[in-house]
């Protein structure tokens, strides 16, 4: 039976407190799950849709953990917390320390793009919880400047989005130095495909698979239309005409390459629409910046890569924009999920040329195939921008077409019945040179026997 309150848990009245001050009553599906049986201590092996808890999931366990065994003196950190990208691990941090902000309980951030000297003080006090990026931990445990032998619980924070950015031997590598642990937590946007649950098998020790249906107060109220554009002069024309809607308050828009993005702020700029950027090549302090520039109004567009489509916990994203659709349906599941949160509603806009509709087809049957949203892709067109070509028809699937394949079959039998003709080097070496007269002989006295 699903709890109807927090209180059913047995937290701790301060952490009970931390959750009345934020507004949270309810559990979601994917806590109701997670935290009873991550406070009995089993491995938990965690799948729920973004935005649906899976943060409160891990970290409200751990924290009761923490208060009912305080240690009795200073000491390393006892819970380590992996996350793909420095935003998403600022995010777990700043949430793990709203919910621990009755206790004394000591929370901190290790990632990349941070001078050394801002971590020191991490090797020399006490820390109860740490937030990390794989790449600069593993450099700060190989130095031996980080102490894992304290660790008690290693969770794993959108471990499926790890994998994808090639972090699985450093987090095995991590795992390996915290061999003292009792419990492992892995969490994950989805467990389809053998890589995510090969690595669950080396990494947890007889897991509880929770795969959270999310009710349907919890699925994401996203209105999701596409726009079709020629080319891209006629994507920036339209996207141009949507941003300066009314309606549009703050919105992010997605691109696949850094290179996309540093256009695009530039295109924008021209059209007197004042953009900023959040790429994955920006040092750590340009990204927090850009991040506090859209949550305190002074921009209201912000163009990114796909760092940004996770980790990114912003709750008045009134718009998301797919400039560029991503490659995969998950991705893009992802991107819309910056908008829409906290109960709120949100709008998710794709602008789509022809080469994309194999992508729009597959995003269409994951959302159909899924519990997300209530709401599929629709179709919509602004009179004043209509687009002059046609569109693929509803069978398109990428394949040529018969009379083309048969054509390319012609072509290619027709160049087999050819017979290939060896050409020698000898023979073609002087081929297109000026040839050069032979030098006369020269009559020479020949010696007579």
């Amino acid at each position: 039976m699903t709890a109807i309150h927090f209180s059913e848990f047995d937290l701790n009245d301060r952490l009970i407190k931390a959750l009345n001050d934020k507004g949270y009553q309810r559990p979601t599906a994917i806590q109701a799950m997670a935290i009873p049986a991550a406070m009995e201590g089993r491995d938990l092996l965690g799948s729920a849709p973004t935005g649906t808890g899976k943060t409160a999931a891990f970290l409200l366990p751990i924290l009761q953990h923490l208060l009912d065994f305080p240690r009795r003196k200073s000491g390393p950190p006892r819970i380590l917390i992996l996350t793909p990208t420095r935003e998403l691990a600022m995010q777990v941090a700043e949430q793990a320390n709203e919910l621990a902000v009755n206790t004394s309980l000591a929370i901190t951030t290790i990632t990349g793009g941070v001078a050394y000297m801002n971590h020191a003080e991490i090797f020399t006090e006490n820390q109860d919880i740490v937030v990390a990026t794989t790449g600069r931990l593993l450099q700060y445990i190989q130095e031996e400047n980080f102490d894992c032998h304290a660790v008690e619980t290693l969770i794993l924070d959108e471990a499926d989005r790890m994998l994808d950015m090639g972090f699985a031997k450093d987090i095995e590598a991590i795992a390996a130095k915290t061999c003292c642990r009792k419990q492992t937590l892995l969490f994950s946007a989805t467990l389809e495909g053998e890589a995510i649950r090969e690595f669950a098998k080396r990494i947890l020790k007889d897991p509880l698979e929770l795969d959270a249906d999310p009710s349907r107060r919890e699925r994401k109220k996203i209105i999701q239309w596409y726009y079709r554009a020629d080319d891209i002069e006629h994507k920036k024309a339209l996207l141009c005409h949507l941003l300066t809607q009314p309606e549009v308050k703050k919105s992010i828009i997605f691109v696949r390459t850094c290179e996309r993005v540093h256009e695009l702020v530039g295109w924008l700029r021209e059209a007197d629409i004042h953009a900023w950027y959040l790429e994955g090549k920006m040092i750590q302090a340009k990204r927090t910046e850009a991040v506090i520039r859209l949550n305190d109004g002074r921009i209201n567009v912000l163009v990114a890569t796909d760092v940004a489509s996770r980790g990114l916990d912003i709750d008045d994203i009134s718009h998301v924009f797919n400039f560029d659709m991503p490659r995969t349906a998950d991705v893009y599941l992802h991107r819309i999920g910056r908008t829409g949160r906290a109960g709120r509603k949100g709008t998710a806009i794709s602008l789509i040329e022809n080469h994309d509709y194999l992508l729009l087809q597959k995003v269409g049957r994951y959302l159909k195939a899924g519990r997300y949203f209530d709401e599929s892709l629709k179709p919509r067109v602004i009179e004043e921008l209509r687009p002059k070509s046609k569109a693929p028809s509803k069978k398109f699937t990428g394949k040529p077409s018969k009379a083309v394949s048969a054509k390319r079959k012609a072509k290619k039998e027709a160049g087999k019945e050819k017979p290939k003709q060896k050409i020698r080097h000898r023979d073609s070496k002087n081929i297109g040179k000026r040839r050069q007269p032979t030098k006369k002989l020269v009559d020479m006295d020949v010696p007579t026997s």
